[in-house]
């Protein structure tokens, strides 16, 4: 336009300054010329008509164009404003700070690929606009139609459109159009009408949903696009940039979705492997369970009422012999062996029976193991026990070495320390169960010892089978002390799946 009055100011000065070389030729003429110069001006007369007549068809060319161009180019945006355009619709009723959620969904064939998607709309008096649950734009002036490219958001298959309406008082109205071309030339037309949906407000994610709800109703038509009170109507084209593609994440490509899926297959297959494993080796445990207590039973009640009988004819049998005849000698020692035999017995039944696997049952069996071992000697027993020791899970193996360990200790020092007392101290430290055997006798060298004829050896070696330690600390004058350490993190480490195989036993027991 700028251009346009440029030329036409060009072309009026252009036509000024022939119109003074006229003017200034007419005043020549009234002077005296000679004949030649008559004849010239006859002849330069034409040439001067053909300039004028050339400059005014110019000027009638130039002249209108910026009133003709303006008309041409409001045409074409009103026409582009209001081309595929529906109607104006609204709720059943309407009324001031009024909110109106307005639904449709529609499908792109699966056969087609989107070339061009261009929508319009316009909200009395503003709106916000959701594309498969997304929002895409915002309007305020209902005056100005916004113009929005949607090719690139739009795949074959379903989608959802959303528009949430305000109005703020008197008449109020959506219209819409979204024209969609494919590749193929086919085209698909989705304009305001009454196929659109009103979804209440109490329905949430109510723009992202791909079917309607039982309880949406239909929309009203008002009118058409000049109906009152928009007979005057659009003031304007608004455009908005072209929308860009959703950045796909990772996490919802279908290979990561698949390969999940695969892992979460393989989980649930492995935890259901695992539980039937765990069940069969809690079945397990508990038969070997019930199978200890059996054989613990069946060898405290078996054998041990026959040595108990054993040990009665024995009594009887002795008392019937002479004074110091070799027949009363032997039914001595024969009553003797049968009663070791029946510690020996007592202590076998503890170690196999499966009730007496904790840790605070293996305290109380030795504290009164060492108490009626040291009874018929001259040694002082003193115990020194941790009072709050769990009932946690200790093992036959681990409690069974320890024990003869111990035994081996008190042993010792009934043999060969001539003590007058011993103490027998069982204490937890750093996860680990410390039981110490030390006694006041006369203590040795360890340097000087026969591993053969003593068995600390052996003592060596059943706490090194159970992971453990011992330590002998001894001098001349200055006692023994023995220490046994067993660590206690197996227990620990084994508390969840005992756990689990006592309520698959259905025992009872505290952690």
């Amino acid at each position: 336009m700028e251009a346009d009055g440029a030329a036409s100011r060009h072309w009026l000065a252009l036509a000024k300054r022939r119109w003074l070389w006229a003017k200034s030729g007419i005043e020549a003429a009234a002077s005296p010329m000679s004949r030649t110069e008559k004849i010239s001006r006859l002849y330069s007369s034409p040439r001067r008509a053909g300039a004028w007549l050339r400059m005014f068809l110019l000027m009638l060319a130039l002249l209108p164009v910026p009133v003709l161009g303006a008309d041409i180019i409001g045409a074409k945006l009103f026409f582009e404003a209001t081309n595929h355009l529906g109607q104006w619709i609204w709720d059943t009723n309407t009324f001031d700070k009024q909110t109106c959620r307005l639904w449709r969904a529609f499908e792109i064939p699966r056969d087609g690929k989107v070339a061009s998607a261009i929508l319009h709309i316009t909200v009395d008096n503003g709106y916000s606009l959701f594309l498969d649950g997304r929002e895409i734009g915002r309007g305020s002036d209902w005056k100005t139609v916004t113009e929005y490219d949607v090719t690139r958001r739009l795949t074959p298959g379903r989608h959802s459109l959303g528009v949430e309406g305000f109005n703020d008082r008197l008449a109020a109205g959506l219209i819409f159009g979204l024209h969609i071309q494919l590749a193929d030339q086919r085209s698909l037309e989705l304009v305001s009408d009454d196929s659109w949906l009103v979804a209440p407000a109490a329905n949430g994610n109510w723009a992202a949903r791909k079917t309607a709800l039982p309880g949406w109703h239909r929309a009203v038509v008002i009118g058409p696009i000049n109906h009152h009170p928009w007979e005057n109507w659009p003031f304007g084209l608004t455009t908005e940039p072209a929308l860009l593609p959703l950045a796909g994440h990772f996490w919802q490509s279908v290979w990561f979705q698949l390969s999940v899926l695969a892992l979460l297959l393989l989980a649930v297959g492995t935890c259901v492997w695992l539980g039937t494993q765990l069940s069969l080796q809690a079945r397990s445990q508990r038969m070997l369970q019930a199978e200890r207590v059996r054989i613990a039973r069946d060898i405290h009640d078996d054998l041990g009422a026959q040595l108990t009988q054993l040990v009665l004819l024995g009594e009887v049998a002795q008392r019937e012999q002479p004074e110091n005849s070799p027949a009363q000698a032997q039914f001595t020692q024969i009553c003797s062996l049968a009663r070791e035999l029946s510690h020996g017995m007592d202590e076998v039944v503890w170690a196999v029976n499966a009730r007496r696997d904790t840790l605070r049952d293996f305290a109380n069996y030795v504290c009164k193991y060492a108490q009626v071992f040291l009874k018929p000697t001259a040694i002082r027993c003193r115990l020194d026990v941790e009072p709050d020791l769990p009932p946690a899970v200790f093992d036959l193996p681990v409690r069974r070495n320890l024990f003869l360990a111990v035994k081996e200790a008190l042993n010792n020092a009934a043999k060969h320390s001539a003590a007058t007392e011993l103490f027998l101290r069982i204490q937890r430290a750093d996860q680990k169960l410390v039981v110490t055997v030390e006694d006041n006798g006369r203590g040795f060298d360890p340097a000087q010892l026969n591993g053969e004829r003593n068995g600390l050896a052996n003592l060596a070696q059943r706490m090194a089978e159970i992971n453990g330690g011992c330590e002998l600390f001894s001098a001349p004058g200055a006692g023994c002390r023995a220490v046994f350490t067993v660590p206690l993190e197996n227990v620990a480490r084994r508390r969840w799946f005992n756990w689990l195989r006592r309520r698959a036993t259905g025992e009872k027991f505290e952690v």
